[in-house]
């Protein structure tokens, strides 16, 4: 069991509250969800129940939390010190002496389906996939025998095939578990429980939700909820509205008599002035029962703008490539590899991680290129393209021109970027703000072709339904490895699997 009392948790740095006097508690064996837009607490909060320790140096919390039995956390990204540990010193590293014995470890092994020698390999954990250091993490967890798991976006950098594994161990592993994910079909079906943090009021004011109900039904019931809020917001307002209107007619007609009075009619003057300051008590009462109005539903997640530009007529060639190999430093990783896209297609391409598909992309965009079409490249790795040390508004706008420099901080107010954040260096956002400014900088280009490699990694799940429905609706043509199941499913027209024999197609309504 997780019971946590009036935490608030503020960001050293900025002395940003981003949680304030939260209460919850997790009951033994549930599966909660830990959502929330990028930088809104979600991993500090994690870390600090797993382990205040973990906190110390960025953040600030007080309140106080209790964990029953052990504790086992697994951290976002394996740090790079790790990455150069075979896997039997990680293994040894992360496990206790005394639960690191054949029948433990065997057991832990079978239970995150890996080989039992694997455990004793000196292979490189760098050299492994995201789906295997995933699952050696997981294994240490339960040879230490941890009662609660603490888990940090375990689903990234999955494929396919282990995003479907780790769904099943979620939803058998007999241990209380609290994770942040970004994958929507995970979540729902394995989330019992939802906890929402949220920065609202332009990101100024935190606001935390408990939901003992699975993701699906929070989900609808949140939506409905706003929806419910809105028609009353809106109710109130045209009957105030009505009211203020009145008062004014009231106010003007009083105040149109007063200036038009003479000194020769001072009985009629103080009857004017005695209807006046009743009307401004009027008035009064109007302004306390505006400050009692429902107010409007503020949604965090992104509204993204609509695409100015670009479109591939039906049926006119975009790309025709192969058969050739498909090669990395001399090692062919698929062969005879052939693609022909045209316009306005979404092709998807899936594969196990390693398979080769970031390079088959980087290779077919100069290919794009060569047939004219204005082509964005949306790479896994931001920092390749964005000017970390430079202000998205200079990104967006980099002529400097007034025109664009409005127009780019529109559309950055769009997605619920801040003033601040608009002039803060890109370094400083977070992943899912930096995808949301490539997306930007796409539409802003009025492209003709988008190239994009894994382009919801790094959203929410809040923030990912506006960004599949802005795929859906670009009239150009879009190439996208992704293992996004939503976002196969809503945007991609064709499905082809990356494999040894090529690209083959793949049927995707299974997932």
């Amino acid at each position: 069991m997780i019971q946590a009392r009036n935490v608030t948790i503020t960001i050293d740095r900025d002395q940003k509250t981003i949680v304030e006097n939260f209460s919850f508690t997790v009951p033994d064996g549930a599966k909660v969800a830990l959502i929330g837009e990028e930088g809104n607490g979600k991993s500090t909060l994690l870390k600090w129940l797993c382990d205040p320790a973990l906190v110390e140096g960025y953040a600030t919390v007080a309140g106080s939390a209790s964990v029953s039995g052990t504790k086992g956390y697994l951290a976002q990204e394996l740090p790079p010190q790790e990455r150069a540990l075979s896997v039997y010193e990680y293994l040894t590293a992360h496990c206790r002496e005394d639960a690191f014995v054949p029948n433990v470890l065997a057991r832990a092994m079978k239970d995150v389906g890996l080989p039992f020698d694997l455990a004793y390999s000196d292979q490189r954990m760098g050299t492994l996939s995201g789906g295997e250091r995933v699952k050696l993490a997981l294994a240490a967890l339960l040879i230490n025998d941890c009662d609660t798991l603490f888990l940090d976006e375990p689903s990234n950098d999955l494929d396919l095939e282990t995003l479907t594994w780790l769904e099943g161990f979620l939803a058998s592993v007999k241990k209380t578990v609290l994770y942040i994910s970004h994958d929507e079909v995970l979540l729902s079906r394995t989330a019992e429980a939802v906890i929402h943090l949220e920065m609202v009021r332009r990101k100024k004011i935190p606001r935390a939700t408990m939901a003992n109900v699975p993701y699906d039904e929070y989900m609808r019931r949140r939506e409905a909820a706003m929806q419910h809020q809105a028609q009353v917001a809106q109710f109130e307002q045209q009957a105030f509205q009505q009211k203020k209107e009145r008062y004014l007619s009231i106010y003007n007609a009083v105040d149109h008599a007063q200036a038009a009075l003479t000194r020769q009619d001072p009985s009629t003057g103080r009857l004017l002035k005695k209807k006046m300051h009743t009307v401004m008590s009027i008035g009064r009462r109007l302004e306390k029962e505006q400050e009692s109005l429902t107010e409007a539903p503020e949604a965090e997640w992104a509204i993204l703008p609509k695409w100015l530009g670009g479109e591939v007529k039906n049926g006119k060639t975009v790309l025709e490539y192969g058969p050739k190999d498909l090669t990395l430093s001399d090692r062919v990783l698929a062969k005879n590899v052939a693609l022909r896209i045209s316009g306005p297609e979404r092709v998807c391409i899936v594969g196990k991680n390693g398979c080769g598909k970031t390079t088959l992309l980087k290779i077919l965009v100069p290919e794009i290129e060569k047939r004219g079409y204005r082509t964005f490249y949306m790479p896994q790795t931001y920092a390749d393209l964005l000017p970390l040390d430079r202000q998205p508004v200079d990104f967006l706008a980099p002529d400097g021109n007034k025109e664009s420099v409005t127009e780019a901080r529109i559309f950055l107010g769009s997605m619920k970027y801040t003033t601040d954040e608009m002039d803060h260096p890109i370094r400083a956002l977070s992943g899912g703000q930096q995808a949301k400014l490539l997306l930007l900088r796409a539409i802003l280009d009025r492209v003709d072709v988008l190239v994009l490699d894994e382009p919801t990694r790094n959203l929410s799940p809040l923030s990912a339904p506006a960004v599949r429905t802005l795929l859906k609706e670009f009239r150009g043509a879009i190439l996208f490895v992704t293992h996004d199941r939503k976002l196969i499913e809503e945007a991609a027209t064709r499905v082809l699997m990356l494999s040894e024999p090529g690209l083959v197609p793949f049927d995707a309504s299974g997932l």
